[in-house]
């Protein structure tokens, strides 16, 4: 399949995604089973994974749900209701433990509150000195709408709890749902029990609600004053105590191989339930280690989405393309003949690279085994041997660019000491058509410049018009020749105008993200706009050769800075930062100025007690506080644990640089 034609289905399904989400969310009123609309957003995510160039603001991968409705007042949640990231196999619960030790810098005994993932929509219910003060959807995960009234007419949530035990002041969180055996009477108006449950609880009317036979099951928390439970059963046990409903089939395991024998077992006996779930929930069952090991952007670390068997089928494949990516990676897609699975009909596999391909003896014309597992894209499994015609022959990767020409090579990994599977095209800028026009996609994208209005569609139909080639072009539009084309009126063209007016005030780390320099993704971006203040200064850097000084930034290492130095060695790229530089308005980073520690700089040597680099390092910038990776004037404090670099603490001795053990620099920061 041809890149165009990749970006086009991706566009496709993104569209395709908001229509439904505004028939699940603001009209209450779904078109597609809840299989479907899961596998839709699941399709987006693999995509992005696998084609790094894809990017959009309204993807699954950006955004926990829906924007609230207007029809409902909004409410921001005191504690984000993330999603939780997926697991389809043992080792990915083994790859899940060991991150947590990693993280934690120590192997230890935990255990496992397992509870089982019930298909509904999430709520949040806020109780203060005993009464429902307060009901919310999750919304898009910061902010919810008030449904307050709604919730109310659900028979399992109390109004009033009067146990001495109970809170003065906390979030109650849970799944609402529709029994099985109560939607059949629901059936002919709506698609499924969980879009059944959506739609009631949206409804303006409260007694329109309480005609619908919704439940409710509580699993957690999210605000909680005064926390004195210890372990996630232990809550579990408080909220039956306190009048709530909890799953019956919630239980504390200790291994991973526990968990592994559970989930098979319940993935066997789940259609004897009387709700529908998708797999199960497993929590470090301790609190106090769930706060230490916290939260990634987009999902805590301690806790993980068991999900059940993935989907697949047969399919023939009809050709194999190759698509450019916005770093110049080749990708092989297989275009399959279309077939259904799990609810939705495949037309495309990746076949990741090219050695894959290798591996696996994968030919135009084979048989194979398509599979969807989760959040990855469809990909081939096998091959059938047997249904193979005899005349069949191996697919030649090309060792040209099918977008510019340009030789392709497989870069080699001085770490792994071997080549990269992935092959990519020699060029590093805007000369290669297809990457210009990914990183096009990429400069506008919502993370990025988020100009709204210039979707990719946009782009590739500007680019095909010939109104648009650089990034800098976005600002110099003929808005006038905009307005002739079929489905541009005067109000699509003034706003797309206010949308790249608006864009062209931007932070200077947004800016370096924008720009689509390779391994610089939004948090390279940062240390980078951190540490030169400016683009003026990150320019004289560029400028006098010393993109070296960059290893100074813990985060920024050899890898970051060849890409930059490839980057800027290309007089295209150089020539369009030089441009935007002077049309846009590039604001310095707003920092954190409150924290305790700011204006210091920290840097670890040796070996931490209990506790990873990581950790140490999300301490310090959490409070405001700085980490560098090398001793030089500009370092405040050395803190040294086990075994430290002697010529590091040499170095910081002549200095003049305070040295703290682990213990002092813990009691520093309180």
């Amino acid at each position: 399949m041809k890149e165009s034609e990749i970006k086009k289905k991706y566009e496709t399904k993104i569209q395709e995604l908001k229509t439904h989400n505004k028939f699940y969310f603001e009209d209450s009123s779904p078109k597609i089973s809840d299989k479907e609309y899961d596998n839709l957003k699941k399709e987006i995510i693999k995509l992005e994974k696998k084609y790094s160039y894809l990017k959009s603001s309204s993807s699954p991968s950006t955004s926990l749900g829906y924007s609230p409705s207007k029809n409902f007042i909004k409410s921001k949640h005191r504690v984000k209701m993330l999603s939780l990231s997926n697991a389809f196999d043992i080792e990915d619960l083994k790859n899940f433990e060991k991150r947590i030790f990693n993280y934690l810098n120590k192997k230890i005994e935990v255990e496992y509150s397992v509870e089982p993932k019930i298909d509904g929509i999430s709520a949040s219910l806020t109780y203060k000195n005993g009464y429902l003060v307060l009901g919310t959807s999750r919304g898009d995960g910061t902010t919810g709408e008030i449904i307050t009234e709604n919730l109310k007419t659900i028979k399992d949530i109390p109004q009033k709890i009067s146990n001495k035990d109970f809170p003065n002041n906390i979030d109650i969180r849970g799944e609402v749902f529709i029994k099985k055996n109560d939607f059949d009477s629901l059936k002919n108006n709506f698609a499924n029990p969980r879009n059944a449950a959506s739609g009631s609880l949206r409804q303006k009317n409260p007694e329109e609600t309480r005609k619908i036979p919704l439940n409710f099951i509580a699993y957690t928390y999210g605000y909680f004053e005064s926390n004195k439970i210890k372990k996630q059963s232990e809550f579990l046990n408080s909220l039956k105590k306190w009048g709530f409903k909890t799953n019956q089939y919630n239980k504390v395991l200790k291994t991973i191989n526990d968990l592994d024998y559970f989930h098979k077992k319940f993935e066997k006996d789940r259609f004897n339930l009387e709700y529908d779930i998708d797999g199960l929930v497993y929590k470090i069952n301790s609190l106090e280690l769930q706060k230490r090991l916290g939260f990634t952007s987009n999902s805590p670390r301690w806790a993980i989405a068991h999900k059940f068997s993935a989907d697949s089928a047969f399919s023939q494949i009809r050709d194999i393309n190759i698509q450019v990516g916005r770093t110049g990676a080749l990708t092989p897609v297989a275009r399959i003949k279309p077939v259904n699975i799990g609810g939705v009909i495949v037309a495309n596999a990746t076949l990741h690279n090219e050695d894959e391909i290798t591996r696996k003896d994968i030919r135009i014309g084979d048989t194979v085994k398509i599979e969807r597992a989760g959040d990855v894209i469809p990909h081939v499994i096998l091959v059938d041997i047997k249904k193979r015609d005899k005349k069949s022959k191996k697919f030649v990767f090309p060792n040209k660019c099918p977008s510019c020409g340009s030789e392709t090579i497989k870069e080699f990994n001085r770490v792994t000491k071997k080549f990269d599977a992935v092959r990519r095209c020699v060029n590093e800028g805007y000369e290669c058509e297809k990457i210009a026009i990914e990183k096009i996609k990429h400069f506008i994208s919502k993370d990025a410049m988020n100009i709204d209005g210039l979707g990719k569609k946009v782009v590739e139909k500007f680019w095909d018009l010939n109104l648009i080639r650089f990034p800098q072009d976005i600002y110099n539009l003929d808005y006038k020749k905009i307005s002739n084309l079929e489905g541009w009126g005067n109000l699509s063209v003034s706003n797309l105008k206010y949308s790249i007016d608006q864009s062209k005030k931007i932070s200077f780390d947004r800016f370096l993200y924008a720009i689509g320099i390779r391994h610089i993704g939004i948090e390279n971006a940062k240390l980078l706009a951190e540490y030169t203040k400016s683009i003026k200064n990150f320019m004289n850097f560029v400028n006098k050769n010393k993109l070296n000084d960059f290893l100074n930034i813990d985060g920024i290492g050899d890898t970051q800075i060849n890409s930059l130095k490839k980057f800027f060695n290309n007089k295209l790229n150089y020539k369009v930062i030089e441009t935007l530089s002077e049309i846009l308005n590039i604001t310095d980073l707003k920092l954190n100025k409150s924290g305790k520690l700011l204006n210091y700089t920290f840097m670890f040597t040796g070996k931490l007690s209990n506790m990873s680099r990581a950790e140490a390092k999300s301490l310090i910038e959490q409070n405001s506080g700085t980490v560098i990776s090398s001793v030089n004037k500009k370092l405040k404090y050395l803190i040294i644990g086990d075994k430290p670099t002697n010529r590091k603490v040499q170095q910081a001795k002549e200095l003049g640089i305070k040295i703290l053990s682990q213990d002092e620099w813990l009691k520093f920061l309180d």
